[in-house]
């Protein structure tokens, strides 16, 4: 992958997945996005491990891979042997991939990652800005229609009454001419 290569915003949040509760994105990716191969970055989180704890990295179960599998859009099957599972990072725990592998393209390219997640959350919070909003107005619309349905009764009642008919009509009538 050339060094020259930019990834842009909208493909890293695409390539972000919600698993276990957690955004992550997956190692083939992360790779992609830092230049290297699969395989070398695996190996540099490995010679690593103590700076990755479960909340920064877990590996994805058969289970979830089966279940997920048209989420991930997995790499195809080429680049990764079967036996191996992928591992899902969060958003520290590619931040801390790329301290890792401590090249300028990956510190560069955290910073693009980071800003991402940061997107998406944003996202996610005027989503439930604007869900509150609209639950708000629907409370707001609700007491207008109760209140629009008692007028409309109080008319039919007032209608029904009898009590505009013994009065003198008004306005233009053709009897007059």
């Amino acid at each position: 992958m050339p060094d020259e290569e930019i990834i842009s915003l909208d493909q890293i949040q695409g390539r972000i997945l919600v698993l276990r509760g957690y955004r992550v994105l997956l190692d083939s990716d992360l790779a992609r996005f830092y230049g290297v191969p699969t395989f070398r970055f695996n190996e540099a989180v490995k010679r690593n491990v103590e700076r990755f704890p479960e909340d920064f990295r877990f590996q994805i179960t058969y289970e979830e891979l089966k279940v997920n599998s048209s989420q991930f859009a997995m790499t195809p099957r080429r680049h990764r042997a079967p036996a191996y599972l992928p591992w899902a990072f969060t958003e520290h725990g590619a931040l801390m991939a790329a301290n890792v592998l401590n090249s300028q393209r990956a510190a560069r390219m955290s910073v693009v990652i980071v800003r991402a997640f940061v997107a998406l959350r944003q996202m996610i919070l005027s989503q439930k800005a604007l869900a509150a909003k609209l639950e708000e107005l629907d409370a707001r619309v609700g007491a207008h229609d109760r209140e629009i349905a008692e007028i409309v009764e109080a008319i039919r009642q007032l209608a029904t009454s009898g009590e505009f008919e013994n009065r003198p009509k008004i306005g233009f009538h053709r009897g007059n001419l």
